[in-house]
């Protein structure tokens, strides 16, 4: 198995570009933008429970969930040439709220004909250690 994680570099700036506009669609509660990041597949693994790619898209039915975000200490893991694991802390207010929450990400990329799609989601939170 072919393995590097990277901290810097092209490749994590393309898919931490890809992981930002997942974000962005829950700024602006576009399901749509939203879902065309998401393989048919996606499995999200989140404090509430498990989600597939309908779940993920339809919590923007009602419009955006988010208010504000800020990603950092992003690295990627490589694992073959058609999948890649972006791990990141991501800072975040949500729509309606004044308090700024933080969660420890890890997405699955994974690359296919038409692009890379995100495959898999976990977010953990951060707590005080």
């Amino acid at each position: 198995m072919t393995e590097k994680n990277m901290t810097e570099g092209p490749q994590l700036a393309e898919i931490l570009t890809l992981e930002t506009k997942v974000w962005e669609a829950l700024v602006s509660g576009d399901p749509e933008a939203d879902g065309r990041m998401l393989s048919e597949d996606f499995l999200g693994v989140y404090p509430s429970g498990f989600s597939g790619k309908a779940g993920h898209c339809d919590q923007l039915k009602d419009g955006p969930v988010m208010a504000q975000f800020r990603l950092s200490d992003a690295q990627l893991r490589v694992i073959t040439e058609q999948a890649v694991l972006l791990s990141y802390r991501a800072r975040y207010r949500p729509s309606g709220s004044s308090c700024w929450q933080v969660m420890l990400i890890s997405s699955l990329w994974e690359k296919s004909a038409s692009g890379w799609l995100n495959t898999f989601s976990q977010d953990t939170p951060e707590t005080a250690a």
